[in-house]
C-alpha cells in the first residue's frame, strides 16, 4: 500500500471522528459545496468576501498591536511611537491596520451601493438587509472607537467634538456625554473605556452579526444582477437549475478578487499609508495637546457625509438629529421602496436617476465634511443634504410611479 493512501485513510478516518463529533461535513456542504447561487454573479458581489477579509486583517493586527499598545494618556502616543519604531515589523503592522480601516469601509460601501442597485434588500431579504446595516453601524462604532487610542492631537480634538454632540441632546445629553467620557473632559478614563470597547465589546459584537449575516443569506439564498430568485426554478433532483455551487466555482472568482484587492492593498501601505492625510491625519503624528487645536478639525473621511450634514444645519440639536435621521433610514429602505423589480437592470429612470443623485450626494458630503464650514461650503453641504434626504423620503412616489421593464424568468448571462 502506497504512503498516499495510507495517509489518505487516516484522513478520512480523522474526518469521520470530527463529523461523529461535530457537524464539519454538513457544515461545508451547507454553506460551501452545496450551497447553490446564481451563475450570472460579476464583480459587485465580491466585495461581501473582501468585507471578511479585511476583517481578519484587522483582528490579526489588532491583536499584535495591544501587545505593545499602552492604553494611558501619559504612555500611549509614546507606545504608538515605540510600535513604528522599535518593535519588530511594527510599522508594518500598523499601517496595515490603519490602511485596513479605510480599507473596510471602502469595501462596506461598495458592498451597500451593489445592494442598492439590484435590490438586495427586498423580500425575502429584508431581515439580511437590517443585519447588515446593525454590522454597518457595529463598524461606525468600532471605528470610532478606535480614533481616539493613538492620542494624537486630531484624534484626541476629534474625539472631543464628536462626544461633546451628545451634549445636545434635551435632557439626557450632558449626562450621556459625561457618561462616554467617564470625566468632564477627554481623559485617561475615556482612553481606557474606548480601549475596552474597541478591543473586545465592539469586536465581539461584530462578529458575531457577520455570522448571523451569512447564515441569514444562506437561508434567504444570495440575490443577483437580474434580481430573480433562483429557488423557483428547480431540477427533478431540487438544484436551481440557474444555480451552481458557491464552491469551488464562486470562490475561484473570489480568489482572484481578492489577490487583486491585496495587491492594491499592499501598496498603499507600503507607498502610501497617509494617503495624503486621508487615511492617517497629519495632526495625529503629534500628542494630544489640550492647548493647541488643530486648524481644522475634521473626521476621518469615511464619517464625513455626516458630519457635513451635521454642519449644514445651523442648530446644534438639529445637526445631531439630522445626522442620525440620516444613518436610520438607511435602515427603512426595504418598505420606503414600492417597486417589485429588484434589479436596476429593469427599473425604470425615476429610481436610475435618483440613485445617481444619491450618489453623487453622498460623495460631495464626503468632500464638504473635509473642508471649513464657511461660505460655499455651507451652502453645497445643505443643498447636497436637501438631496440626499429627498432620495429615501420621495422614494415611495418615485418608486411607485416608474415604469419597469419585463423581468425574464431565468438569469441572464
Amino acid at each position: 500500500m502506497s504512503i498516499s493512501n495510507t495517509w489518505g485513510r487516516r484522513l478520512t478516518a480523522f474526518g469521520e471522528w470530527i463529523d461523529a463529533r461535530f457537524p464539519m461535513t454538513k457544515m461545508i456542504k451547507e454553506h460551501a459545496t452545496e450551497y447553490y447561487a446564481a451563475k450570472n454573479f460579476n464583480f459587485w458581489y465580491g466585495f461581501g468576501v473582501l468585507a471578511m477579509v479585511v476583517l481578519v486583517i484587522q483582528i490579526l493586527t489588532g491583536i499584535f498591536l495591544t501587545m505593545s499598545y499602552k492604553p494611558a494618556a501619559a504612555d500611549a502616543f509614546a507606545s504608538v511611537e515605540y510600535i513604528m519604531r522599535d518593535v519588530d515589523w511594527g510599522w508594518l503592522i500598523r499601517y496595515t491596520h490603519s490602511t485596513g480601516a479605510s480599507a473596510f469601509f471602502i469595501v462596506v460601501y461598495l458592498h451597500m451601493f451593489r445592494a442598492l442597485m439590484y435590490g438586495s434588500y427586498k423580500k425575502p431579504r429584508e431581515l439580511l438587509w437590517l443585519i447588515g446595516m446593525f454590522i454597518y453601524a457595529a463598524l461606525m462604532a468600532e471605528a470610532f472607537f478606535g480614533y481616539l487610542l493613538p492620542w494624537g492631537n486630531m484624534s484626541y480634538w476629534g474625539a472631543q467634538v464628536i462626544v461633546s454632540l451628545f451634549g445636545a441632546l434635551p435632557g439626557v445629553g450632558e449626562g450621556l456625554a459625561e457618561w462616554i467620557r467617564g470625566d468632564y473632559y477627554i481623559s485617561d478614563i475615556t482612553l481606557n473605556r474606548f480601549f475596552a470597547f474597541h478591543v473586545i465589546a465592539v469586536p465581539l459584537a461584530l462578529v458575531m452579526l457577520v455570522v448571523v449575516h451569512i447564515l441569514a443569506l444562506h437561508e434567504t439564498g444570495s440575490n443577483n444582477p437580474d434580481g430573480i430568485e433562483i429557488k423557483e426554478h428547480k431540477g427533478s433532483d431540487g438544484i436551481p437549475l440557474d444555480g451552481i455551487a458557491f464552491h469551488p466555482y464562486h470562490t475561484s472568482k473570489d480568489l482572484v478578487i481578492i489577490i487583486i484587492f491585496l495587491i492594491v492593498f499592499a501598496m498603499v501601505v507600503f507607498f502610501a499609508p497617509d494617503m495624503g492625510g486621508y487615511f492617517l491625519e497629519h495632526a495625529n503624528f503629534e500628542a494630544a495637546d489640550r492647548l493647541k487645536t488643530p486648524e481644522h478639525i475634521a473626521p476621518v473621511w469615511y464619517f464625513t457625509p455626516f458630519y457635513a450634514i451635521l454642519r449644514a444645519v445651523p442648530s446644534k440639536l438639529g445637526g445631531v438629529l439630522l445626522m442620525g435621521l440620516a444613518v436610520g433610514l438607511l435602515f427603512f429602505l426595504p418598505w420606503l421602496d414600492r417597486c417589485r423589480v429588484k434589479s436596476i437592470r429593469y427599473r425604470g429612470w425615476f429610481f436610475k436617476f435618483a440613485l445617481g443623485v444619491f450618489t453623487v450626494s453622498f460623495i460631495a458630503l464626503g468632500y464638504l465634511g473635509l473642508q471649513p464650514a464657511t461660505g460655499v461650503y455651507t451652502n453645497l453641504a445643505r443643498l447636497f443634504t436637501l438631496l440626499y434626504f429627498a432620495f429615501f423620503l420621495l422614494m415611495p412616489l418615485y418608486t411607485s410611479w416608474e415604469k419597469t421593464k419585463p423581468v425574464p424568468e431565468r438569469v441572464t448571462k
